[in-house]
């Protein structure tokens, strides 16, 4: 969808969006995990983050009624937004006009991130519920320069978590692995229409591009899906042979106790290399 006429359209209003909803007979839906971010400062916060020259594309998910949209095409962005939500179609020719902004009806983690050219820009206030598999999605395609990312607070958390801190864990390694990641500002529920249950915070992703590495993770996986046993038993249970896992912590000078959670990158990778 090209828009084609400029609309002078506050979206950082309350009152503007719940008249906008209103007039379309709409309201925020959970299946989509739709609150709307209205607090400028944000909006220009994220905008920032993205670090966009004027002319450049920035892929954006769940654009909502197209207020992060609106911000990134006045910073001088091309905007292909990436939304599943029918329902917005006549909204966005009145809050989107005259930007250049191309709307994609699909689903984001149906969609093909591999078709993008490398180096892109991503930002995104992304529903709750698919921000964690689709983050996962975006570091594997190997297509992105940055990703910035409006998340749930806790989720952001787990990004940036470090050994040893009761967030750490999976999702921590593979940022890790993939990027180099910061949290830039927590989002208080306020900025939001309608306000969720939730503090929010923003995340800055730098991608290095690595290859992904399915055997690591696999085992990375399995130490983690019963963090309460020692890592020893966890990958036993995961079928990975318990001798080559004590002589792994033996040469890392770890006891044989130790749970997933104390281990950094560089100490998974060392196990790999002896239970394989």
């Amino acid at each position: 969808m090209q828009c084609p006429l400029l609309a002078n359209v506050n979206l950082t209003s309350p009152k503007v969006v719940r008249d906008l909803l209103e007039r379309y007979g709409l309201k925020a839906d959970k299946r989509f995990g739709q609150n709307f971010l209205v607090e400028r400062s944000y909006l220009q916060q994220i905008v920032e983050a993205v670090g966009l020259t004027p002319g450049q594309t920035v892929v954006e998910v769940g654009p909502g009624l197209g207020t992060l949209t609106r911000a990134l095409a006045e910073a001088g962005a091309r905007v292909v937004s990436i939304e599943m939500d029918r329902r917005l179609e006549a909204v966005y020719a009145e809050t989107l006009a005259g930007l250049p902004v191309q709307i994609i009806w699909a689903d984001a983690l149906s969609f093909d991130w591999s078709s993008l050219p490398p180096q892109s820009l991503f930002a995104g206030n992304l529903p709750y519920n698919i921000a964690t598999p689709l983050i996962t999605q975006l570091l594997l395609s190997n297509r992105f320069r940055r990703i910035v990312a409006l998340v749930q607070k806790e989720v952001a958390l787990r990004m940036v978590a470090r050994p040893a801190t009761p967030a750490y864990g999976l999702l921590s390694l593979r940022v890790q692995y993939h990027a180099a990641a910061r949290r830039i500002v927590d989002v208080p529920p306020g900025a939001f229409f309608p306000p969720p249950k939730v503090t929010s915070s923003v995340i800055c992703l730098q991608p290095n591009n690595r290859p992904d590495h399915p055997g690591l993770f696999r085992l990375i996986e399995a130490a983690f899906a019963q963090r309460r046993k020692t890592l020893v038993n966890a990958l036993k249970a995961a079928g990975y042979p318990p001798e080559r896992v004590k002589r792994g912590l033996e040469a890392m000078g770890l006891p044989d106790n130790v749970r997933a959670e104390a281990l950094g990158l560089p100490q998974f990778e060392q196990m790999l290399a002896y239970v394989v």
